[in-house]
């Protein structure tokens, strides 16, 4: 079987650089400014997992692949089209050839090449100085790309299943993997320069620079590249506006106060103390014509939980995490803490329940084995464990990064667990870099956590507890699988969901696995993410969907008319 993915020309067409003296788009220009949690954690790509890396970075770096933002399907990026053969098993991407690194210290630039492609995926598969893998081998070569492991180990010289001819690159699967196009759009899997890449420096191929005194403790700014290759549909150079500035580590107080001064041109979550306030006490500024603000409801593919630390000798008795599970009144904090900012409570698994991209994802089955809030049989399952009314228990190290939420619902998740359990709980709260770096390490034994979908599939959350992730060394690093949760039966059913041919298959085993998180209480769901997003009218082209992932290339600020709001009001902008 071979499927040929054909391009029309007027999409090829936003995809050719006019060289030198670009023509420019009449809107172009300006700066784009929005608050972002915190920075990214690593400048190698390879290494990237956490959402805000991947979005900053995701601006500097790009893969073969990308997804778009309108729909979240798999695209060509640095590839100008591919094939998929052998059922499957085999795809090849056919390059463009007029993609160039970026410029940077003095050095012209250099345009990318096959030979560019090979050197990132061995960068990707080879092993550490300390022995701790990368996100890309972990999660998207390892087991699946044919000569990978045998590079990893250090058993060959080079990876049999990439191969080049020409400007095609070749990937040779072992199995076949049904996310392998939406895997190679990920961060971890960006495209570097072989002769670039051992400056120190960032250095990429995307639609935005980062240079060295362009970043702070409380802001990167992201510089337009001049020499981007993509053109709209009229032949204007993309990216349109000249710079993103990207403020950092404010809480979402300070954010609204920054919005609502005009200091950043859109918001992700408003505080939940000022949601009434701000959607009732401006409902004009939503209402006119044209708005001064768009609103935005907006679902999201982000579970957040909290984690065990599975080494933790008491946390390996089922009976002590279903006693945590049924000690939490999870609709308590949705009421009183999100103030109903959420799509919905953590009655499912790990897999949010989006009904509508998910489709055939048995969430109803997976939620019968959920946890309701049970405190007596919390008292009881803790006192079979060996621990009546917590005695001999002794105190829990809950690890959260600190902001707004987290905070208060790490100080109410105490509250309850010091009266249904009698346990004591010390809330340790640190920046998120910190926290990931703890939960890594397993220095902690009760975290918070949250997981953004990479692509729209189960796989992406429930590769979080995928055994054969977890070192045996338990000194290593864990990065994918924290916990360190280890179930045959989750294993069996997780890559039988990978291997399934049909999706509903697929489906089926993923949603077993699910159900498996559950009936091992392996992890405490307390939220689904549903978000009250807002923007400035002015910004145009501002994609939001349920991955937050955010393409700036088209994106432009210009103030509406009224005449242009009304023509415009049923088209997209």
């Amino acid at each position: 079987m071979v499927r040929i993915i054909f391009f029309s020309l007027a999409f090829l067409l936003l995809f050719t650089s006019c060289g030198n003296n670009r023509q420019q788009f009449e809107h172009a220009g300006g700066t784009l400014s929005l608050c972002v949690e915190s920075t990214f954690l690593s400048k190698e790509p390879s290494e990237i997992g956490d959402y805000y890396s991947q979005m900053i970075l995701g601006q500097v770096f790009e893969g073969l692949m990308s997804l778009d933002p309108t729909d979240l399907s798999p695209r060509p990026q640095l590839a100008k089209s591919y094939r998929i053969l052998d059922e499957g098993l085999t795809y090849e991407f056919e390059l463009r050839d007029d993609v160039q690194f970026h410029s940077t210290g003095g050095l012209s630039s250099q345009v990318m090449s096959a030979s560019d492609v090979i050197y990132s995926v061995e960068k990707a598969c080879s092993k550490r100085v300390n022995d701790i893998p990368s996100t890309a081998y972990s999660t998207v070569f390892k087991g699946t790309l044919i000569g990978a492991d045998e590079y990893y180990e250090g058993k060959a010289e080079s990876i049999s299943g990439v191969s080049t001819k020409g400007n095609t690159v070749t990937f040779r699967l072992i199995k076949e993997d049904v996310n392998f196009l939406q895997k190679l759009s990920l961060t971890c899997c960006a495209i570097l320069s072989r002769k670039l890449d051992e400056r120190d420096e960032i250095i990429g191929t995307g639609p935005y620079i980062i240079k060295s005194d362009n970043i702070s403790n409380d802001k990167i700014v992201l510089v337009k590249n001049e020499d981007y290759y993509m053109n709209d549909e009229a032949g204007n150079a993309l990216p349109y506006m000249d710079s993103i500035e990207l403020l950092l580590g404010r809480k979402k107080l300070q954010q609204l106060e920054l919005f609502e001064n005009g200091q950043i041109d859109f918001i992700l979550g408003l505080p939940t103390s000022r949601i009434t306030k701000m959607l009732e006490g401006r409902i004009d500024d939503f209402n006119s014509e044209p708005p001064l603000f768009i609103l935005h409801d907006n679902p999201q593919l982000v579970t957040n939980y909290y984690h065990f630390n599975f080494l933790d000798e008491r946390f390996q008795d089922i009976r002590v995490r279903k006693a945590f599970n049924h000690a939490i009144n999870k609709e308590k904090i949705g009421r009183s803490i999100l103030r109903n900012q959420y799509s919905e409570m953590g009655n499912y698994g790990m897999v949010p329940p989006l009904r509508d991209i998910l489709r055939g994802y048995n969430f109803e089955k997976v939620g019968k084995y959920a946890h309701d809030y049970d405190p007596e049989l919390a008292k009881q399952l803790l006192a079979e464990a060996g621990y009546p009314e917590g005695q001999g228990f002794g105190s829990v190290n809950l690890r959260f990064n600190i902001d707004d939420i987290h905070s208060a619902v790490a100080d109410e998740i105490s509250k309850q667990l010091r009266q249904n359990l009698n346990i004591n709980v010390n809330i340790d709260g640190s920046t998120f870099p910190q926290l990931t770096r703890d939960a890594d390490r397993a220095n902690g034994d009760l975290f918070r956590a949250a997981w953004a979908a990479d692509y729209p599939s189960p796989e992406s959350f429930l590769v979080n507890f995928y055994g054969k992730l977890v070192p045996d060394n338990p000194e290593a690093y864990s990065f994918v699988n924290n916990s360190r949760y280890k179930s045959d039966k989750f294993d069996k059913y997780f890559e039988k969901g990978r291997e399934a041919g049909k999706m509903s298959e697929r489906r089926n085993f993923y949603s077993m696995a699910d159900q498996q998180l559950l009936k091992d209480a392996a992890f405490i769901p307390l939220w689904y993410n549903g978000e009250i997003q807002i923007m400035y009218a002015k910004v145009r082209n501002l994609h939001f969907n349920p991955m937050d992932l955010f393409d700036f290339r088209r994106v432009y600020i210009k103030e509406w008319t009224k005449e242009e709001y009304l023509a415009n009001r049923k088209k997209p902008v």
